[in-house]
C-alpha cells in the first residue's frame, strides 16, 4: 500500500530497489539528490517559455520535444490523460483528427487540483485558468473548429498549446499529433487522409523531436499499417519509442514463457537493439475523481505483472523486460530521456538565442530608421534617387551583357518568352521558325538579340503571295491607260508595294512586342542584381529601399511606362521606314533594273540575308551542324545561289533585250499568241526610235524595255487571252507575278537590312542606356513633397510600422529573458 501511495502523491521519479527494477538505476543514477532534482525543474521552466515564445513567434527552435504518433483509437488520448493525472475527455473532441496538441505539464506540488491555460492564438500570452474537465474540451474543440472554417481546410498544422500545472504529472511537454486514418470523415475531402499523414511527417522530421509511436498489441508487427511511415522519417528507430497500447488485451493469448518471451523482444521485425514498452490503462470510462483515475493506472499495471508473474507458466525474463512493462516505467523513462535531451541541447540553444536576439536587436533598428525616415524627406529622396539610378545602370549592364544573376534561373528560352508575352507566333509565317540557341534561357542583350535574329528569320520566310489574274489585270490596265511607258515594271511595283504593307507590317509589330518584352523582364532581374550587389558593396546602406511597397510599385509602374512608350515609338518609326520603302515614289522597286527585268531570277538579296543571319552563332548543345543543315533548321532563309556579278547588257538578260530589237511585228497579232511571240515581233523602227535620244548604254536598253512593256500594255487582249496561253511560262501574267515577288524581295531586304534593324536597335537600346534613369527620375522625383511621401507613408502605415515595433520590441524581450534564463541553466550544467 506504500508503494502504492508514493505512486498516486509523486509525480517524479521514485526509488526502487534493484530486485524489482533492476535497470532501473540506469536511468536515473541519483534520484533523490535536491540539487539534480531542482536543476533539472529549472531547465524544464526555461524550455517552456522558450517553446511559448517560438509557437508564438513562429520561431523555427531546435527545443526538445515528444512527438506522439499513431493511428486513431491506438490509445494516444489515453495515454495523454495518463501523463496528466486526470481525464479531460480529450478523445470525444476527436482532435487527433484535426489539429495538433502542445501539452505542457509542470509538476507544481501546490496544485492540488489540475489548473490548465491556453496559451492565446498568435501570441505568447496564456489565458485564464481553466479547472473543469468539459470545459478543456469546448476549448480544444471550439478553437479547432474556429480555425478549420478559417483556413477552410479540414486539418491544420498550427498547434493548440495547453499548460498544465499539477501535483501529480511529471515535467514533460508532449506535442499530441493527429492520428492517421485509412478514409475520410464523412463531410471531409477525400485527400484528408493524405494531408494527416503529410502533416505528421512534417511535425515529427525535425531530428531533435522524440517519437512516441503507439500500436496495438492485437496488430501483428508484420501486418503494421503505420510502422513503415514511421520508418521514413526515422529509418533505424533512433529517436523513436515504440509503445504498444492495450497490451492485456493480448495477455490471455500467452501459455508458456518462451510464448511471451518470443512477443516481448519483438525480434525480427524491430531490431535486437530495439525494446517496446507494453501498456495498458484503465477501460472504464465512467466518471470517477482524479484520484480514482490514478489508483485505476496503477492497479492496471499491477495486475499485468501479476498474470505476467503467475498466469504464464514460467514467467516471464523479468531481468530483460520488466523495465519496459507498465505505464509507470514508461512515464519515468520519457521524463528522463526528455531531461537528459534538455540538458545536452543547452549550450547549442544557448548559442542560438544569442544568435536570434542579436538579429532581433538588427531588425529593431531597421525598423526604427524606417519609421524615422518617413518623416525625413531629403533623406527619402536621397536614397529613393541612389536606388533607381542602382536599378537603370544594372538594366544598361544587362543589355551590354551580364550573367548574373544566374540565367538557369532567370533567363527564358524562345518558346517561353513566345507564350508568357502573349504574342505567340510570328503572323502570316508557316514556316517552324527556329533561332539559334532557341533552347538556351537568355536574358538581356543576349535576349534580345535573339529576338532580331528570330525577326530576320520570320521576315524572310515570307514570299509575296500569290496573285490572282483579277487583281493583275485591274492594276496593270489603269496603269496601261495613263499611257506611260514603264506600266508593266511599275505594276510590279504597286503589287510588291500592296503585299508588302500587308504581310510585313504585322511581322514589324510583333518584332516590337517581343523586344519589349525582353526589356520589361529585366526590371526584376535588375532588382536581384541590386540585392546581390548591395551585400557587396557600402552603397546599399544610403540607398537601401527593400520594404517600401508602394515606392517600388511606383518604380516597377515608372520603368514599365517607359518601355511602352518606347515600344510604341519604335513601331511608329518602323511603319514609318515601311510607308517610306513602299511609297509610289520610292525608287527601291527600279534600283538595279538591269539585273531585275523579266525572267530573272533576282536573287540579289539572298546573299545579304544569310550573311548577315548567319551572324548569330548557335551555342547550342548540339554543336556546329553543316552549313545545309543550318540553314535548314536554324535560319529559314533561302538557299545560296552560285550568281556571279555580270557586266550590264553582256548577259543572258542583256542579250535578250538586244536581240529583242532586231524582230520584227507583224501587221495583225493574234489575240491568241503567247506574250513572248509579242514581244519577238517589234520592227526594227522601234530601235531607231530609241536611238533618237541621248547615246546612253544603260538607257537605251531601259528604254526598248519600256517601250516594249508599252506595247504589251496597248495588246491586252493578247496579256488575257482565253485559254490557256496567258498560264504558259513568258506569258505577261507569269512575268509580272515574277517581276512583283522580285521586288517584294527587294522591299524586304531594304527593311530588313538597312531600315528596320537598326531603327529597332536604336530605338529600343539606346533609350534604355541614355534616357532611362531620367525618365525615371522625372516620374518619380518630379513631384512635390506631398505626393513623394504617398509613395512611402499610405493610409494606416505610419500604425503598421508601430505595431510592427511593438511586435519586434516584444519577441526581443521574451528572447533576452530566454537568454538570460538559460545562461543560469547553462552554469548549472
Amino acid at each position: 500500500m506504500a508503494a502504492t501511495n508514493t505512486f498516486l502523491t509523486t509525480p517524479t521519479k521514485t526509488p526502487s530497489s534493484q530486485s524489482t527494477h533492476p535497470k532501473r538505476s540506469l536511468h536515473n543514477p541519483n534520484p533523490l539528490d535536491p540539487s539534480s532534482a531542482r536543476s533539472s525543474t529549472s531547465r524544464f521552466e526555461a524550455y517552456n517559455r522558450l517553446q511559448a515564445a517560438a509557437v508564438a513567434f513562429g520561431e523555427k527552435l531546435p527545443i526538445p520535444e515528444i512527438v506522439a504518433l499513431g493511428g486513431q483509437s491506438d490509445g494516444k488520448s489515453s495515454l495523454l490523460e495518463a501523463l496528466l493525472g486526470f481525464r479531460f475527455n480529450v478523445r470525444e473532441v476527436e482532435m487527433g483528427t484535426r489539429r495538433p496538441l502542445i501539452l505542457q505539464m509542470v509538476h507544481d506540488p501546490s496544485a492540488l487540483e489540475p489548473r490548465c491555460r491556453f496559451q492565446e492564438e498568435d501570441s505568447e500570452e496564456y489565458g485564464s485558468p481553466v479547472v473543469s474537465s468539459s470545459t478543456i474540451a469546448d476549448i480544444i474543440k471550439s478553437r479547432t473548429e474556429a480555425l478549420l472554417k478559417k483556413t477552410k481546410t479540414a486539418v491544420s498544422s498550427k498547434p493548440i498549446v495547453m499548460r498544465a500545472e499539477y501535483a501529480h504529472c511529471p515535467n514533460l511537454t508532449i506535442i499530441d499529433t493527429p492520428g492517421f486514418v485509412l478514409k475520410a470523415k464523412k463531410g471531409e475531402p477525400d485527400s484528408t487522409p493524405e494531408e494527416i499523414l503529410q502533416m505528421v511527417k512534417s511535425l515529427a522530421s525535425p531530428p531533435h523531436r522524440i517519437l512516441v509511436f503507439l500500436q496495438q498489441s492485437s496488430v501483428e508487427w508484420c501486418s503494421s499499417l503505420w510502422l513503415d511511415a514511421i520508418r521514413e522519417i526515422d529509418p533505424c528507430f533512433r529517436r523513436t519509442v515504440i509503445v504498444v497500447s492495450k497490451f492485456d488485451n493480448r495477455l490471455k493469448e500467452f501459455n508458456d514463457r518462451w510464448e511471451v518471451d518470443r512477443y516481448l523482444s519483438a525480434s525480427g521485425y524491430l531490431g535486437e537493439n530495439i525494446h517496446p514498452f507494453f501498456v495498458a490503462l484503465p477501460k472504464d470510462r465512467t466518471t470517477v475523481s482524479n484520484e480514482e483515475f490514478r489508483r485505476q493506472i496503477f492497479k492496471v499495471d499491477e495486475e499485468v505483472l501479476r498474470h505476467l508473474r503467475e498466469g504464464i507458466k514460467g514467467g516471464f525474463d523479468e531481468e530483460k523486460f520488466r523495465t519496459h512493462i507498465g505505464f509507470g516505467c514508461l512515464r519515468e523513462y520519457l521524463e528522463f530521456e526528455l531531461q537528459k535531451r534538455y540538458k545536452e541541447a543547452a549550450p547549442a540553444t544557448l548559442a542560438l538565442l544569442e544568435q536570434r536576439c542579436n538579429e532581433v536587436t538588427s531588425d529593431l533598428a531597421r525598423m526604427d530608421s524606417k519609421i524615422q525616415a518617413t518623416s525625413d524627406v531629403t533623406h527619402l529622396r536621397r536614397s529613393a534617387m541612389i536606388y533607381t539610378a542602382s536599378i537603370s545602370n544594372h538594366v544598361g549592364a544587362l543589355l551590354d551583357g551580364a550573367a548574373d544573376p544566374a540565367p538557369e534561373q532567370w533567363g527564358k528560352t524562345t518558346i517561353e518568352e513566345q507564350s508568357q508575352s502573349g504574342v505567340g507566333s510570328w503572323p502570316g509565317v508557316t514556316a517552324d521558325i527556329r533561332p539559334a540557341n532557341a533552347n538556351l534561357r537568355l536574358y538581356g542583350g543576349a535576349a534580345f538579340e535573339r529576338v532580331m535574329h528570330e525577326f530576320r528569320c520570320a521576315a524572310y520566310s515570307i514570299e509575296c503571295p500569290p496573285l490572282s489574274r483579277e487583281k493583275v489585270a485591274n492594276i496593270l490596265l489603269a496603269h496601261a491607260g495613263r499611257g506611260r511607258g514603264r506600266g508593266l515594271t511599275e505594276a510590279a511595283a504597286e503589287i510588291a508595294r500592296a503585299a508588302a504593307r500587308s504581310w510585313l507590317a504585322p511581322i514589324l509589330e510583333t518584332a516590337c512586342e517581343r523586344l519589349a518584352f525582353v526589356l520589361l523582364n529585366l526590371f526584376d532581374i535588375a532588382l536581384e542584381r541590386n540585392r546581390g550587389s548591395d551585400s557587396d558593396s557600402d552603397t546599399g546602406k544610403d540607398g537601401n529601399m527593400e520594404g517600401y511597397v508602394g515606392f517600388h510599385a511606383a518604380l516597377r509602374h515608372a520603368y514599365f511606362r517607359f518601355i511602352k512608350v518606347i515600344s510604341k515609338q519604335c513601331m511608329e518609326l518602323v511603319q514609318h521606314h515601311l510607308n517610306s520603302v513602299t511609297s509610289s515614289y520610292s525608287e527601291v522597286c527600279y534600283e538595279n533594273d538591269f539585273q531585275c527585268g523579266f525572267g530573272s531570277s533576282g536573287t540579289s538579296f539572298s546573299n545579304l540575308n544569310q550573311s548577315s543571319v548567319s551572324l548569330f552563332l548557335d551555342l547550342s548543345e548540339k554543336g556546329a551542324a553543316p552549313r545545309d543543315e543550318t540553314m535548314r533548321d536554324q535560319e529559314n532563309v533561302p538557299p545560296e545561289k552560285s550568281t556571279s556579278e555580270i557586266t550590264p547588257g553582256k548577259g543572258a538578260d542583256g542579250r535578250e533585250a538586244l536581240r529583242e530589237n532586231q524582230m520584227t511585228i507583224p501587221e495583225t497579232p493574234s489575240p491568241d499568241q503567247p506574250c513572248d511571240m509579242a514581244i519577238n515581233v517589234v520592227k526594227k523602227e522601234v530601235g531607231n526610235y530609241v536611238e533618237a535620244g541621248p547615246r546612253k548604254r544603260n538607257s537605251r536598253i531601259t528604254g526598248n524595255s519600256r517601250h516594249m512593256e508599252h506595247l504589251r500594255v496597248q495588246n491586252g487582249g493578247i496579256l488575257f487571252g482565253n485559254g490557256d496561253a496567258c498560264s504558259r511560262p513568258g506569258s505577261a501574267y507569269s512575268e509580272i507575278c515574277s517581276s512583283a515577288a522580285q521586288h517584294f524581295a527587294r522591299i524586304r531586304e531594304v527593311l530588313v537590312e538597312r531600315s528596320v534593324t537598326s531603327a529597332l536597335n536604336s530605338g529600343f537600346l539606346t533609350p534604355c542606356r541614355e534616357r532611362l534613369v531620367v525618365s525615371l527620375g522625372l516620374d518619380l522625383f518630379a513631384v512635390n513633397d506631398e505626393k513623394f511621401m504617398d509613395m512611402f507613408v499610405a493610409p494606416g502605415a505610419i500604425d503598421d510600422l508601430q505595431n510592427e515595433r511593438q511586435s519586434l520590441q516584444k519577441r526581443q524581450k521574451i528572447l533576452q529573458s530566454c537568454l538570460n534564463e538559460f545562461k543560469t541553466v547553462a552554469r548549472t550544467l
